[in-house]
């Protein structure tokens, strides 16, 4: 595993991505990461760094097709360390080409989104529908605001970026509401002392808005033709 490719960066209101790629498994795979840095709080569905806590950077790692690994979470961090990461940070992977990647802003918010659809429907499908293990094609969003929410903020921003997530979706011609591996991470500050902390992240909130606007077209700009 090394890294062949020097970072080209790419900034996104907040966000400022690096495209990095590793040869690993006799194939060249990219992936994504943003340095965050201090003073930021992170919710996602991620599985390294998930759940809600301080976080200083986001790798979404491109893995192959035929993904056989039971320690992603250890493959990420590693691919983190690799990278020179430090810190606690959150790890996404995909099956998807992320130099593809979309990536919007909106008043403040940025957002980058991949997007592999090759295995995708409805996610209130049929019982017993779901039980094969799927391939990660993956949808995964990243998406951070400059201001500090509270926790209850944090997780209404996950929905709002999920609704516009959908959205993007059937607007780009999809008939699905995702696949069955998608992850979200959303970031916004830490809250500094005398500052404001807001309360709402729904999509017809200030910051909520803005939010579901960037994720909009960050997967619009993501997503492959239909």
């Amino acid at each position: 595993m090394s890294t062949v490719v020097p970072p080209p960066r790419t900034s996104v209101g907040p966000l400022r991505v690096e495209r990095l790629a590793r040869v690993e498994d006799g194939g060249t795979l990219g992936a994504l990461l943003w340095r965050a840095g201090p003073g930021w709080r992170m919710v996602s569905s991620s599985v390294l760094g998930g759940g809600l806590g301080e976080r200083a950077w986001v790798l979404n790692a491109q893995v192959s097709h035929g993904y056989r690994r039971t320690d992603p979470d250890r493959h990420l961090a590693a691919l983190a360390a690799d990278a020179g990461a430090r810190g606690t940070g959150v790890g996404l992977m995909t099956a998807a080409d992320v130099t593809a990647h979309g990536r919007a802003q909106d008043g403040g918010v940025g957002a980058v989104a991949t997007a592999g659809l090759g295995v995708r429907g409805w996610a209130a499908s049929p019982a017993g529908s779901a039980t094969v293990p799927h391939p990660p094609g993956t949808v995964n969003i990243v998406v951070a605001l400059p201001v500090a929410l509270t926790d209850a903020a944090l997780v209404n921003a996950v929905v709002t970026a999920t609704e516009a997530k959908v959205q993007a979706l059937l607007d780009a011609g999809y008939d699905c509401s995702g696949t069955p591996t998608d992850a979200v991470c959303v970031a916004a500050r830490v809250p500094a002392p005398g500052a404001e902390v807001h309360g709402f992240a729904g999509p017809r909130s200030p910051w909520g808005a803005r939010l579901a606007r960037a994720v909009h077209r960050a997967v619009r700009a993501a997503a492959p033709p239909s």
